[in-house]
């Protein structure tokens, strides 16, 4: 036990992140294998992805939510949606602070690895902030939901299945209790707006939340919070008219649907790539054009430091941002006035670079122990690396060894980009230089 404690107090921050991400899983799997989680056994295998699915706050599903796990079971899963959304970290501070004990700097830098943040300093106050916030806004999110479930459900199953998609949607993990998950609500405006409102304010990261509530004014905002904010409003814009236009007349999805319920259905299916995973239509009867429209959507994801996973909005955005400035010629990367350093752009490649390559193997695996068209196969890769949540239909049938290349697909995406940029963050900068060398490329 010393020879272990020992070693534990030796692993770099990014490493524990990882290995509590682990042990919720298999704390979880246990607690689903139970008799009083399930209605009915399910195998290792199934609660072992039930679990991994939900600590990466993906939304993947081989059984039914509602119907295979009890209330207990559903419980359980709740909170391996808490613990993947806000970190154990930050309910380990939780508890730290209720029992009055002093935060120590190795604890303050494992929190700091999991928000990935460039600095110690005010990082117990932003959790502060942030436990506050989101159960605050899940409380009242639930609030608002019952009005609607509880004279449709009952008091018992609609207050409980409201306080479940609250924590589901905030959490951008995408569970449901319903196994067409969102597809009866489709034209509904409420659970339209908060559904969306939850995970999109989930997968802006938790600096920015922070940073909003200190400043309400864009120009005093952070760089990191204008590029998140400016980045989301204009990607969902974009995939709101790509999906409007690209489904507009499919019979399967928004052409059999009145005009208001075109616009609704085509927002919420917009904005639910980028790592939330419900679904108000049936992506297996969406049109080619606009499947592979969702492909770079998942694979980009939400914002840094948030509920959401995918490369980061941000990651993408400084890659475009340094293209640019290439082909014009510039010397260096500009937005807002302000200059982009070149180790954030090589920190911001190597991720994207890797990212791809976790995504390619991903998709030659699954395409070996899989007989499934290959676009389903591309897609439901995307969606576990993104930790999205959506699929063509494949996730039902998956066999076994394709169950565990998508649980190694959800927790490398959910785990890999994190600890990743933390670790890119943290390298040591080399005191030597060497001559310089031209390489031909292109």
């Amino acid at each position: 036990m010393a020879a272990i404690k020992s070693r534990a107090v030796r692993m770099a921050p990014p490493q524990i992140l990882a290995l509590t991400f682990f042990v919720a899983i298999v704390t979880g799997t246990f607690l689903l294998s139970l008799p009083v989680s399930v209605t009915e056994p399910i195998s290792f295998t199934d609660a072992l992805f039930t679990a991994t699915s939900a600590t990466t706050v993906t939304g993947l599903v081989v059984v039914s939510t509602g119907n295979d796990f009890t209330a207990f079971g559903q419980i359980v899963i709740m909170i391996l949606m808490k613990i993947g959304g806000l970190g154990l970290m930050t309910f380990a501070v939780l508890i730290v602070m209720v029992l009055g004990k002093k935060i120590g700097l190795r604890e303050r830098m494992l929190i700091q690895a999991s928000f990935n943040q460039p600095s110690i300093g005010g990082i117990i106050r932003l959790v502060k902030v942030l436990i506050i916030f989101a159960f605050s806004l899940e409380i009242t999110a639930a609030a608002i939901l019952a009005i609607t479930w509880i004279p449709e459900y009952g008091w018992k199953f609609g207050t409980f299945t409201s306080v479940f998609h609250a924590i589901s949607a905030f959490n951008n993990a995408g569970f449901s209790l319903w196994d067409d998950s969102l597809m009866a609500y489709a034209g509904d405006p409420v659970i339209n707006i908060l559904i969306t409102f939850l995970f999109i304010a989930g997968g802006l990261g938790f600096t920015v939340l922070y940073d909003l509530a200190k400043t309400k004014n864009f120009h005093r905002l952070s760089l990191h919070s204008k590029v998140m904010l400016a980045g989301t409003l204009a990607t969902n814009i974009v995939a709101l008219f790509t999906v409007f236009f690209l489904e507009y007349a499919n019979p399967d999805t928004l052409g059999t649907l009145s005009g208001g319920e075109k616009v609704w259905t085509a927002y919420f299916q917009a904005v639910t790539p980028r790592t939330a995973g419900f679904n108000t239509l049936d992506i297996g009867s969406m049109e080619p054009e606009t499947l592979m429209f969702m492909l770079p959507l998942m694979f980009i994801g939400a914002g840094s430091a948030s509920t959401g996973s995918g490369i980061k909005l941000t990651t993408f955005l400084i890659i475009v941002i340094a293209v640019i400035a290439y082909l014009k010629g510039k010397d260096e990367a500009v937005i807002y006035n302000r200059s982009v350093s070149n180790v954030i752009i090589l920190r911001s490649l190597s991720i994207m670079i890797i990212s791809i390559t976790a995504v390619f193997l991903g998709i030659f695996s699954l395409s070996m122990t899989e007989e499934a068209p290959t676009m389903m196969i591309i897609f439901e890769t995307f969606s576990a690396f993104g930790t999205v949540g959506l699929s063509m239909g494949l996730t039902d049938d998956l066999s076994t060894a394709g169950k565990y290349i998508v649980m190694i697909l959800m927790f490398v995406g959910r785990v890999g980009p994190v600890t990743l940029a933390f670790a890119l963050s943290r390298s040591e900068k080399a005191h030597i230089r060497y001559p310089k060398g031209d390489i031909f490329t292109g």
